[in-house]
């Protein structure tokens, strides 16, 4: 296997994007990973999307980023894994020149959930689990199933409902620095305490909100990424590893 680095990225704005389709919601971020690299679009021979789906408007999305990307003639798929779907894009792509089969190739993860009402949006997250054990069996849903892991863990090793807020707090801090972030102000530890309860102790602030947006990262052969940059971010590990889609059949 060769070596693999990563020499460009890019980051769309995350919000509500009504103001673009799905094909160029992707570009934002492809058309910054390309610059960033320093590459021609055409040096480009293999494209991975990763996206969960189900809740925006195309149900086969690569073709349809591939092509408004610019990107005539080149392979493409889409992978899913569920929350990991950007990063099982990036493995594709890692395993495509670890392999030697190319030299550069492009990740990019894309979601635009905001396509559907709320409530479909949640059904459809929830049904990422063992949904026909989980809700039709016993109306549990993700909040709830993580919420009782999060007792667990507070009983296990002490975790408190201040430890889970910080938490919050800390990524807040970092998205009001961030442009592209879809909140940008901070909250203070009382305020993400305060907040509406979702299932205890897991409360609003504990959440991650509904998005659109998508990120990309163009990967290199050694021997190019050498070219190209002078500190290229090498891959030093990648990996996959699964869990029961019950949530009530795992350790923690």
């Amino acid at each position: 296997m060769r070596q693999v680095a990563i020499v460009g990225i890019g980051h769309s704005k995350f919000g509500r994007r009504t103001d673009v389709n799905l094909g160029e919601l992707a570009f934002e971020s492809i058309k910054q990973a390309v610059q960033d690299a320093g590459v021609d679009k055409k040096q480009i021979e293999n494209v991975t999307v990763g996206s969960a789906g189900g809740w925006y408007e195309e149900s086969l999305p690569a073709v349809i980023v591939n092509e408004y990307a610019g990107f005539d003639k080149v392979g493409t798929m889409r992978v899913e894994a569920a929350c990991a779907s950007g990063s099982a894009a990036v493995r594709s792509a890692y395993l495509s020149i670890a392999s030697g089969e190319a030299e550069i190739a492009l990740a990019v993860g894309l979601e635009k959930m905001t396509e559907v009402d709320t409530l479909t949006s949640v059904e459809l997250m929830g049904r990422a689990g063992s949904y026909l054990w989980e809700f039709e069996n016993y109306g549990m849903t993700f909040p709830a199933y993580y919420a009782l892991h999060a007792v667990a863990h507070m009983k296990s090793f002490g975790t408190t409902e201040e430890d889970m807020a910080r938490v919050a707090v800390k990524a807040h801090h970092y998205a009001s620095m961030n442009p592209l972030a879809q909140f940008q102000k901070e909250i203070t530890l009382k305020k993400a305490l305060s907040s509406q309860v979702v299932a205890w102790p897991l409360k609003l602030y504990d959440a991650c909100p509904i998005t659109d947006g998508s990120a990309a990262v163009v990967l290199a052969s050694e021997d190019v990424a050498r070219k190209l940059s002078d500190t290229p971010i090498w891959v030093k590990g990648i990996g996959v590893s699964s869990d029961s889609a019950n949530l009530s059949r795992r350790d923690g």
